[in-house]
């Protein structure tokens, strides 16, 4: 089988001769964007959406990528072409996109500063690790809400998609001590629930969907996703501020994402919720429907 390609610094190459230097910004200042698409049927889903987040989240993190938006999809279908003839039918893969602000040159005795060089730009791909999410599918969300709060917006935009990702390590193992295998729900500073690691949160109550507001989150491509589903199915969508007693008092919950689209909660600080809810089940179905194929298929055993 043939190694799968990236791109990197303006050209394809084999994956494994892909490198960020030591002395990247990404690495010595955490300052990295990104993005991550994935395939149905071995085509990018949702790609423009995805593409225009990361062109936002360049923008408000002031990195350019050194593409413009045509080059970089240009680039994005091309990798997926080359890469997908390596897999199964009916696997998968995961886009990912990052820029880094480049190389800070005295890290190593040589010229220039942070900003100073050329920004990193580049893609790479890998199969979607169906067995990863399986339980999560299988069984449902285990959420704790750790003592571990996320950055304030005064310090970083919730709407860049980026890698300054210490306090989400934090978070989840103050989660893991608490519940082994749970994931962290994090709030804000005034105590408000926003969202995952890796997913946005939803809650139900009454029939209506609940997301917390959109200047507190990051933009989900999945959760605007479950907004148009909603709309289609007579279901109300509804942003407004979450705290921990609202959470705890929801029929259910959910987490959307772009992995694997939807998932149930099971239990939130302990306490069991519906799993697998009546809306949750409606919305997968639905959005299975749109696809014309289950979306957890690759996730059940």
């Amino acid at each position: 089988m043939s190694e799968p390609s990236a791109f990197f610094q303006g050209r394809f190459l084999p994956q494994s001769q892909a490198h960020l230097p030591w002395h990247d910004a990404g690495f010595v200042l955490g300052a990295t964007v990104t993005d991550l698409c994935r395939t149905f049927g071995q085509r990018l889903y949702r790609w423009d959406e995805h593409a225009c987040r990361f062109r936002a989240s360049c923008n408000l993190a002031r990195i350019d990528p050194g593409l413009d938006d045509a080059q970089i999809s240009r680039v994005a279908h091309e990798l997926i072409g080359r890469n997908a003839p390596l897999l199964a039918p009916s696997q998968e893969l995961c886009l990912v996109l990052f820029a880094t602000p480049g190389t800070i040159g005295y890290y190593l005795d040589e010229p220039g500063g942070a900003g100073d060089a050329t920004p990193a730009f580049g893609m790479h791909t890998f199969p979607l690790p169906y067995a990863r999410y399986r339980p999560l599918i299988e069984r449902g969300a285990d959420l704790v809400l750790p003592d571990v709060r996320c950055i304030p917006p005064s310090c970083i935009d919730p709407r860049i998609k980026q890698r300054s990702r210490l306090h989400w390590w934090l978070a989840d193992r103050e989660a893991q001590a608490i519940r082994p295998g749970a994931q962290a729900l994090l709030r804000d500073e005034q105590g408000h629930v926003t969202e995952t690691a890796t997913a946005n949160f939803l809650a139900m109550k009454a029939g209506v969907v609940i997301s917390p507001p959109a200047n507190t989150i990051l933009g989900g491509v999945s959760l605007q996703v479950v907004r148009e589903l909603c709309g289609r199915l007579g279901l109300r969508f509804e942003e407004r501020p979450l705290t921990e007693p609202n959470c705890l008092a929801a029929e259910e919950a959910m987490l959307t994402s772009t992995p694997y689209c939807l998932a149930g909660v099971r239990g939130l600080n302990g306490k069991p919720m519906a799993f697998p809810g009546p809306i949750y089940q409606r919305l997968r179905d639905a959005w299975s429907a749109e696809m014309g194929t289950d979306i957890h298929a690759g996730f059940r055993s």
